[in-house]
This record gives C-alpha cells, sequence and structure tokens, in this order.
C-alpha cells in the first residue's frame, strides 16, 4: 500500500520522535511502499502493520 510521506512523519512527530520524523523526511520518498519500504519505516520505529491499522480507521470514520 502506498502511504504519503507526510502521514508518516505525522505519526512520528505525535509518537515524540523528532529525531526519527527529520531523518525520515530526508530519506523516504513522497509516497512510500510499505512492502518495499518496509526496511526504511522500521529504521525509524515505524511499523507498518500499525501505520495501516491507524490509517483504516481515519478512513472508516
Amino acid at each position: 500500500m502506498n502511504i504519503d510521506k507526510s502521514q508518516i512523519i505525522e505519526q512520528l512527530m505525535s509518537m515524540g520522535k523528532h529525531d526519527e520524523a527529520a531523518k525520515a523526511d530526508s530519506e523516504l520518498p513522497d509516497k512510500v511502499d510499505t512492502d518495499q519500504h518496509g526496511d526504511l519505516l522500521a529504521k525509524f520505529g515505524v511499523n507498518p502493520q500499525d501505520l495501516l491499522g491507524k490509517l483504516g480507521g481515519l478512513f472508516g470514520k
């Protein structure tokens, strides 16, 4: 699934991971493929399944 980089940055910021958010902003592409970029997401402490679950809740509202 493709996710906007900004959503990942927002999640990291909300978790208080400001350093990781800054690094992710410079290293991730604008559209992040959770399958293709899973290693990068893990590097920043983002579990793709958790991220998808949170986004799914947003879309369900």
